[in-house]
């Protein structure tokens, strides 16, 4: 069997997206608590502080908070080894700088992980998923202050001593390369807090900030191995392979720095220090990114133990400027690849580009690999007798794991782990949308907020439930 017997079937969420009780248990608000809903095509709008009578999704969710013994119990149905989840760091430190941590919060997270615990499923914890405290990006400007990283590295710490022993694998922020889009206000808010000020170099800025969340996540890794020798840590990047217009040199040398521009992230998670192609990079920009005394140390002792990657389309690079086959679209960077299809949100799907990723990530770093995130988004109504056959969604599924399958067995890939996005349906974080459905599980509510919030399975559900069982063997 082309699969390891202990390969981690799973399901990935974030805690902003499905957990709703946006004010209980002494929660602050994060930045994604004031996101209002948008659209494929119209984004979403980021407000200065929480305003009536605005459509904030985020804000209720699909009431995770209160129902997840019902969902970790479906769950454990579909067989799920692992569930990837995170911990919402307002619920543990509501304005990000707080004294002391929030009690209410820690025990949700207990009670949490002792429920998944008890139906057989391996909790995979991010600490920071697009949940920066509010506080912390209108009082300090996220993470361009310094003083931020020691927060963080606070809650973290916090979070590991309390679940050291029912948390096995961590990962410290979620798709932190997605802020390389500086044109697109959304991921600098998101991953860092930061809003981009008139008239400033943007890139210049992303860098000072990726390099604050850098020295973060290395500083929270040595913490953690204090903590407990056995923790498993580990990065999260989004991975989109982007390949060559044509077999023009010159389109290959812009696909290369196309990326390097998330490589420089991975490669300081697990080389420990910045590449020399983004040291030049700075150099020739006239960039002065700072770093304080100790910070390259603490980059080369805090490396991670596995590097896992979201996957969800690949792009296409040309070197031709005003292409005609240009793209503009959400996340779509470059040209059409005429050889792929894509989804209803115009995401190219590229089974074999999995394989691809898989194996340049795996010759590049030679660390063991988690598949985090990979799904599709699809248009799906229940029929007269409630029911959803949801073909597309285990085509897709299926071409995935057969691509990842190869990987493992032809190319000799350690590949431990395959999360599924969203196992149940969820707030889209791009869009806002519910009606964005990725689950196995369907949840009854619109773009409107409208429904019951009752769930119940789909095809997909029962396809994907065999698939565990057979441990990737039986795809059909």
């Amino acid at each position: 069997m082309s699969f390891p017997k202990n390969f981690l079937w799973a399901g990935a969420v974030a805690a902003h997206q499905l957990e709703g009780g946006w004010q209980e248990g002494g929660k602050g608000v994060s930045v994604a608590d004031v996101m209002t809903a948008g659209a494929h095509g119209v984004p979403r709008e980021i407000t200065d502080g929480v305003i009536e009578g605005k459509n904030y999704p985020n804000h209720d969710a699909i009431d995770f908070y209160h129902r997840y013994k019902e969902d970790l119990a479906l769950f454990g149905e579909m067989g799920f080894k692992a569930f990837r989840t995170s911990i919402a760091w307002t619920r543990i430190f509501p304005n990000g700088d707080d004294a002391e941590p929030n009690e209410a919060g820690l025990k949700f997270y207990d009670d949490l992980f002792d429920e998944m615990h008890k139906n057989g499923i391996e909790p995979i914890v991010t600490l920071c998923h697009f949940e920066l405290p509010l506080n912390i990006a209108k009082k300090y400007g996220g993470f361009r202050d310094r003083r931020v990283v020691d927060m963080f590295v606070k809650y973290a710490v916090t979070c590991f001593n309390r679940y050291k022993d029912k948390v096995k694998y961590w990962m410290t922020f979620n798709e932190i390369n997605n802020q390389r889009d500086v044109n697109n206000p959304f991921f600098a808010f998101t991953n860092s807090g930061v809003t981009y000020k008139d008239g400033e170099d943007k890139l210049a800025v992303m860098y000072q900030v990726a390099m604050n969340e850098l020295v973060a996540s290395a500083k929270a890794i040595i913490e953690a191995r204090k903590i407990n020798p056995n923790f498993r840590m580990g990065c999260m990047l989004s991975m989109c392979p982007t390949y060559p217009e044509t077999c023009r040199p010159e389109d290959q040398i812009v696909t290369l720095k196309e990326m390097d521009k998330s490589f420089f992230f991975g490669d300081v998670h697990v080389r420990g220090h910045i590449p020399s192609y983004t040291k030049q990079l700075w150099k020739n920009n006239g960039w002065d990114i700072k770093l304080e005394d100790g910070d390259e140390e603490i980059l080369a002792k805090g490396t991670v133990d596995y590097f896992s990657f979201s996957y969800y389309m690949s792009y296409v690079a040309t070197s031709i400027e005003n292409n005609p086959n240009a793209v503009k679209d959400e996340f779509v960077p470059g040209v059409k690849n005429p050889y792929l299809k894509t989804s209803d949100w115009g995401w190219a799907i590229d089974p074999v580009g999995l394989r691809y990723m898989l194996n340049v990530l795996y010759e590049r770093y030679e660390i063991p690999l988690m598949v985090s995130e990979n799904g599709i988004g699809l248009h799906e109504e229940p029929d007269a007798e409630g029911k959803i056959d949801d073909k597309a969604r285990v085509d897709y599924f299926r071409a995935h794991i057969a691509e990842m399958k190869k990987a493992i067995e032809i190319d000799g890939v350690d590949c431990f782990a395959y999360c599924p996005w969203g196992p149940i349906d969820l707030v889209s974080a791009g869009t806002g949308e519910m009606e964005k459905r990725y689950g196995f599980i369907y949840v009854d509510k619109n773009n409107k907020g409208e429904g019951t919030l009752n769930r119940s399975r789909k095809n997909s559900f029962y396809w994907y439930q065999k698939v565990i069982k057979t441990n990737g063997e039986d795809l059909a």
